[in-house]
C-alpha cells in the first residue's frame, strides 16, 4: 500500500521494536502488581525517563513548537511553570508518596492509596477518584490519539479518519500485552529519541539558515513585516496571562499517569538520583521544542513556497522540518520520535485507566476474590475498551493538541494535586477533606469557561482557581468533621518517618 520509503521504513521499523518490547515484558507479567506498577522494582534511569517520557506527550513536538512557531518565545513561559512544577514534584511529592503508598496497605493505584490512606470503609473514595480518572483521561487520551493520527496523516497521505487507527494501533499493541514493564521499557527508549531529536534539529535548521546571527536577522525581519515582535517575552501578554502560562507547573502534582511512577521506584533513595536524570532530560526537551518552533518560524520566513502545510497547520512544523531537511534515512529516526512521545503518554494513560478500572472498581468493588489471572486479563479488556472511547473522541478532524492537552491537564491538576500535596504532609486530613477537593477542583476546571463568560472575569488557566479552591475545600471539609481515626494518624507519621531515614 505504501511502497518502500526509506522513512517510512525506519518509521515502520520502530513500531515493530516497540511491540517487541511488549512481548518480552508480557513474559515477566506474573500477577496484577505487575501488570499495573510493575512489581515496585523501578531503578533510578528508568523511573527518571519513564516518568519524563509519560509526561511529554505529542504536544512537546507538535503543541509547544507550533504554539511558538504562531507567536514567538511567549510561549516558552509554559516550558519555564512546567520546569518548576516537576522539579517540586520530584522534590516534595516523589519520595513521601512512594513511602505512604507502601504504608497505606501498599496501594497499587492513586484511587486505592486515598481509599487506605483516609480509611474509608464505604469506598466512596475510591469509586470518586476512579470516576475522575476515567473523565479527564478520556479527553488525554484522545489528545494522544490526534497527536498520532497527525503524524501518520501527514506521512502516509491517508484521510484523519483512517489515521486514528494507524496512530493507536501500535500503542494499543505493547500496552495490552506487556502491561507496566512494556510501557515503562518503551517509555526508557522513546525517551532517548525524544531528546535526540529535540537536540539535533534545532541544530541544523540554525546551520541551513547560515548561522544563529542569520536567523535572528530572519526573525527580525518577519517582526517587521508582521508587526510583531518574536523576540519579545511579554508581547501580547499581561501579568495574569504569564501567571496562567506558570500555572501549568501546578499540574504534576496531581498527573496520575506521572506519579504513579514514584510509586513504582523500587526505593525512596532511588528517587533522588531519578530526580537529577529527569530534570536534565527535561530542560533539554523542552528547550529543543521551543528551538524547533522559533528557529522553524526563520526557516519557513526564508522559504515560503516550502510552508503550505505549516501555513494550514502550525502543529505540523516539527514534522515538516524533518522532512525537508534530513535524509529519509534520518527523518524516518526523527520522526519516529513524534510517535514516541505520543506512544510514551497514551500508553501510560491506557493503564492508569485500566487500573482504575481493574484494581478500584472491579476488584475493589464487584468482585474482592478475584484471581491475579482474571484481573489482568480483564486489565487488557479495559485498554481496549478506553482506547475506543479516545478514538471516538478523536474523530473530530479540527481538534489540536495542546487544547486537548490543556484541558485534561487543568483537570487533574486541580482535582487530585491538591489532594496528594495534602494527603503528605497534614496528618488531620480526612476523607471528608479528600472527596471535597476532588469534586469541587474538578467541577471549577469543567465550569471555569462558563463561569468567566456569566460574571465577565478576566480569562486565567482553569488551573488557578481549580486548585485554589481545591485547597480550600479540603481544610475546610477536613476541619469541620471528625479527625482520622488514631491508627491512620500512627501509619501515616510511620511512613513518613521512613521516607526521612531513607533521604538521611
Amino acid at each position: 500500500m505504501f511502497g518502500f520509503d526509506p522513512m517510512l521504513t525506519t518509521f515502520s521499523i520502530y513500531i515493530v521494536a516497540m511491540i517487541s518490547v511488549g512481548f518480552v515484558a508480557y513474559r515477566l507479567t506474573q500477577n496484577l502488581s505487575d501488570y499495573i506498577l510493575g512489581g515496585r522494582r523501578l531503578g533510578s534511569f528508568v523511573t527518571a525517563l519513564s516518568a519524563g517520557a509519560s509526561d511529554m506527550s505529542g504536544w512537546l513536538l507538535m503543541g509547544l513548537p507550533g504554539a511558538v512557531y504562531a507567536s514567538g518565545l511567549v510561549e516558552g513561559w509554559v516550558a519555564v511553570g512546567l520546569l518548576l512544577g516537576a522539579y517540586l514534584n520530584w522534590r516534595i511529592v516523589a519520595g513521601r508518596l512512594r513511602a505512604q503508598t507502601e504504608y497505606s496497605g501498599d496501594a497499587l493505584t492513586l484511587p486505592d492509596y486515598f481509599h487506605n490512606r483516609f480509611g474509608d470503609k464505604t469506598k466512596i473514595i475510591k469509586i470518586l477518584s476512579a470516576v475522575i480518572f476515567l473523565l479527564f483521561f478520556a479527553i488525554y487520551c484522545a489528545s494522544g490519539v490526534v497527536a498520532g493520527a497527525r503524524v501518520f496523516e501527514n506521512l502516509f497521505g491517508v484521510p484523519y479518519a483512517q489515521a486514528i487507527w494507524y496512530g493507536a494501533i501500535a500503542t494499543i499493541i505493547y500496552t495490552f500485552i506487556g502491561g507496566f514493564l512494556a510501557v515503562s521499557w518503551t517509555d526508557t527508549i522513546q525517551a532517548s529519541l525524544m531528546v535526540f531529536a529535540l537536540i539535533i534539529t534545532p541544530l541544523f535548521v540554525m546551520l541551513n539558515l547560515g548561522g544563529f546571527e542569520q536567523m535572528q536577522a530572519t526573525i527580525a525581519q518577519a517582526g517587521e513585516l508582521t508587526g510583531k515582535n518574536y523576540n519579545d517575552i511579554f508581547r501580547g501578554t499581561t501579568l495574569l496571562g504569564i501567571i496562567s502560562l506558570l500555572a501549568w507547573g501546578l499540574g504534576y502534582f496531581g498527573q496520575p499517569h506521572i506519579i504513579v511512577r514514584f510509586m513504582a521506584a523500587e526505593s525512596v533513595k532511588s528517587l533522588e538520583k531519578a530526580r537529577r536524570i529527569s530534570m536534565t532530560w527535561m530542560f533539554i526537551c523542552l528547550m529543543g521544542a521551543i528551538g524547533i518552533g522559533y528557529f522553524g518560524m526563520a526557516y519557513f520566513f526564508a522559504n515560503p513556497g516550502q510552508a503550505g502545510v505549516v501555513s494550514q497547520n502550525k502543529e505540523q512544523v516539527f514534522i515538516e522540518l524533518a522532512k525537508l531537511l534530513f535524509n529519509p534515512w534520518v527523518a524516518g529516526v526523527l520522526l519516529s520520535a513524534i510517535l514516541a512521545a505520543v506512544m510514551s503518554t497514551l500508553s501510560a494513560q491506557l493503564l492508569i485507566c485500566s487500573s482504575a478500572l481493574t484494581e478500584d472498581l472491579y476488584k475493589g468493588i464487584l468482585r474482592p476474590q478475584a484471581s491475579d489471572k482474571e484481573l489482568i486479563w480483564l486489565g487488557r479488556a479495559m485498554v481496549l475498551a478506553v482506547a475506543a472511547l479516545a478514538i471516538y473522541i478523536a474523530q473530530d478532524p479540527n481538534s489540536q493538541v495542546l487544547g486537548l492537552v490543556s484541558n485534561a491537564w487543568a483537570g487533574f491538576g486541580s482535582a487530585f494535586g491538591p489532594v496528594v500535596i495534602m494527603s503528605l504532609f497534614w496528618k488531620r486530613m480526612n476523607g471528608f477533606g479528600a472527596m471535597a477537593g476532588m469534586i469541587v477542583g474538578a467541577l471549577v476546571v469543567h465550569f471555569w469557561g462558563d463561569i468567566t463568560q456569566t460574571f465577565a472575569l478576566p480569562e486565567v488557566y482553569a488551573m488557578i482557581p481549580g486548585f485554589g479552591s481545591a485547597l480550600v475545600a479540603i481544610v475546610l471539609a477536613s476541619l469541620i468533621t471528625p479527625p482520622p481515626s488514631q491508627q491512620i494518624r500512627q501509619t501515616f507519621e510511620q511512613a513518613e518517618q521512613a521516607y526521612r531515614n531513607e533521604t538521611r
